[in-house]
């Protein structure tokens, strides 16, 4: 009988491939997780991991990875739904996201209409989401890219130009639309590899043989408005963000790319339980008028 914190620990370390890291995030030695390895992989009778090098999962492992994440989403999801069932109020929704500026219109009310309920929110690039939907680690995710993945159900919520932002004194200021070859060379303010911004930024130079000349990268992307302000450079900024009541000062320039946009899009695990918590949420978001900031019952 395999142990089931050893299955949890496997899990950490398949993600993060790095032994030191997984050890630093489970709070155990590094030697103990180790042996918790070594003893799975004896038990399979076979190796899960390429230890040539930097430690990488092999097909064993991959393969063996995708069963222990839905086998831990589903005792997850069992404990969930047995504390629903005894009667502990609406329960906790767990809510993904790249960006959180574009859902505090939502969340607030949310929050508003059902104050018993937990709510967990979890940064996370789009890249994950879908292993994390598959494992329950989380209930819902928000995109401002696509996921292609099997099992998975979404709703698209809105679609829209993303332009470039500039500092008022900037010479490109009183422009109202730009290309992409004219952003070449200017400095430029983005977020870290894995955000939606960064992707469409990748792909519309590369597309062009064109490198951008990156002088910042950010975690959050909310700050990428406040250091254009600020004049560290341009940056892309979604047509939502002119909406909000926190954006930084600064000029919104149209690109002339058909390409420069986003689709932000809901998703959720095909077939998985849940909570009334969860599924008050998936409502709100999806009957959101993304136009008007409202939900319907608000017109």
């Amino acid at each position: 009988m395999m142990d089931l914190n050893a299955l949890r620990q496997f899990v950490v370390v398949a993600r993060l491939e790095h032994l030191s890291r997984a050890a630093d995030e489970l709070h155990v030695a590094q030697p103990s997780l180790s042996r918790t390895i070594a003893r799975l992989e004896s038990e399979l009778g076979t190796p899960l991991f390429e230890r040539s090098g930097r430690l990488r999962l092999n097909e064993a492992g991959r393969l063996f990875r995708d069963h222990v994440e839905r086998s831990l989403g589903e005792l997850e999801a069992g404990r969930r739904a047995v504390a629903e069932a005894a009667g502990e109020g609406l329960g906790t929704v767990r809510l993904a996201s790249e960006t959180f500026l574009t859902l505090t219109g939502p969340l607030a009310a949310y929050k508003r209409a059902h104050p018993r309920a937990e709510i967990e929110l979890h940064w996370s690039p789009a890249e994950d989401m879908a292993r994390r939907l598959r494992a329950q680690d989380v209930d819902l995710c928000v995109a401002s890219q696509p996921i292609s993945a099997e099992g998975l159900e979404s709703r698209r919520l809105f679609d829209e130009a993303v332009g470039v932002g500039v500092p008022l004194d900037h010479p490109l200021a009183g422009r109202a639309c730009v290309t992409v070859d004219e952003l070449a060379g200017h400095p430029i303010v983005t977020a870290r590899k894995g955000h939606w911004q960064r992707r469409l930024l990748d792909r519309l130079f590369s597309a062009r043989d064109l490198t951008p000349k990156i002088v910042c990268e950010v975690d959050e992307s909310s700050a990428i408005a406040s250091l254009i302000s600020a004049g560290l450079g341009l940056g892309l900024v979604p047509a939502f963000a002119r909406r909000t009541s926190t954006r930084a000062p600064g000029t919104w320039i149209a690109v002339d790319s058909a390409e420069c946009r986003r689709t932000v899009t809901l998703y959720w695990s095909a077939g998985s339980h849940l909570s009334a918590a969860a599924r008050l949420m998936r409502t709100m978001i999806t009957d959101w008028d993304w136009t008007t900031g409202e939900t319907p019952q608000e017109h």
